[in-house]
């Protein structure tokens, strides 16, 4: 009878099993600081359908740097997507990845910037770090043409949104671009590799704008004209449009905006370890076919170019009138944990 028992449980695993034998065992976990409005569920469905078992994690883009490398000893994640180029390149520094070129390596926009000839991070999207404002309360006459025309201009003091915190990527890269054209580490005056002027603008920035408190929306606000000029990533803005039925204006400044390329990599988990399962599922989520389907859904601007058929009209609306600032990234990368403590020290 046992026996009989035993047998009919190993029939039943059997058939299970063969319900859907394109789904691995090896579990993959994926951390990511882009996994929100649906994007982690998204992905989680659609590497279902394609045979992979993943497990995505989301987290601040700081926060994501930072873990990984106090992990390396003992890697948690076996794919990371999503962050910076200053967030990767740190990570490799801390010998965080391993080299893999992915099949569709080749398919990548040569102009793509940032990217890593040792195939440590592989891009997949850029974003556009972007000041838009509300065209009910303002034209393109009347509205900023930069930062820095928006912070000096009295008549748009508390009316303009800045970072709450610089916990996440954008408020960073909006920090980060402000300081930049002011970086001159030979200036004996420069504090951090920025000069005095550059200082003095940020914490302008920062006093004269309209710091979101806990229970309100940024974006709301902006809708509302509440506070009509604010900061986006790119590819959060057609969903913003769509869901408040609402059409942002574009700020181009002539210095270009700061530009940022999320990448796709695999964690070091030794020379022992098995990166069979991570390579097939980058070779899968960097493909023309998955990254078009991600830039249908979540309005992204791929890297692939075979992949930008579907691009969303406000996300080619940014990238043809925008273009990338001009910012001396190896001395971000050398102080901007150091800019973010100063910042929040004796700025907030």
């Amino acid at each position: 009878m046992k026996r009989s028992i035993y047998v009919l449980l190993i029939a039943c695993i059997l058939i299970l099993s063969a319900c859907n034998p394109g789904v691995s065992d090896d579990k993959l976990v994926i951390y990511t600081n882009s996994g929100s409005d649906g994007r982690a569920e998204w992905l989680t469905e659609e590497a279902k359908k394609a045979g992979f078992n993943i497990k995505v994690v989301q987290m601040g883009g700081n926060t994501l740097a930072n873990r990984i490398i106090a992990e390396k000893t003992n890697p948690i994640a076996d794919i990371t997507y999503g962050m910076s180029q200053m967030d990767w390149q740190k990570v490799k520094e801390n010998n965080g990845l391993i080299s893999y070129k992915p099949k569709w390596a080749n398919e990548t926009d040569k102009k793509t910037p940032f990217t890593d000839k040792d195939y440590a991070f592989n891009p997949v999207v850029e974003q556009r770090i972007v000041q838009i404002y509300n065209q009910h309360v303002y034209t393109q006459k009347t509205a900023p043409h930069s930062y820095e025309d928006m912070i000096n201009n009295s008549k748009y003091k508390g009316k303009y949104a800045v970072p709450s915190s610089l916990g996440g990527l954008t408020d960073r890269t909006v920090i980060m671009s402000i300081l930049a054209p002011y970086i001159d580490e030979k200036d004996p005056k420069a504090e951090l590799g920025v000069k005095p002027e550059g200082w003095k603008l940020l914490k302008k920035y920062i006093d004269n704008g309209y710091i979101t408190p806990d229970g309100e929306d940024k974006t709301q606000n902006l809708v509302e004209k509440n506070v009509p000029l604010s900061y986006h990533f790119s590819s959060g803005i057609p969903g913003i449009e769509k869901e408040f039925k609402f059409k942002a204006g574009l700020i181009s400044p002539k210095e270009g905006v700061p530009s940022t390329i999320e990448s796709v990599g695999i964690m070091n988990k030794g020379k022992d370890h098995d990166y069979t399962q991570a390579k097939k599922f980058i070779d899968w989520f960097g493909s023309s076919k998955v990254q078009e389907a991600w830039s249908k859904k979540f309005g992204t601007y791929p890297t692939n170019q075979q992949a930008r058929k579907n691009v969303d009209t406000s996300m080619q609306r940014i990238i043809d009138k925008t273009h990338p600032q001009n910012i001396d990234y190896d001395v971000v990368n050398k102080y901007i944990d150091q800019w973010v403590e100063k910042v929040e020290l004796e700025f907030y």
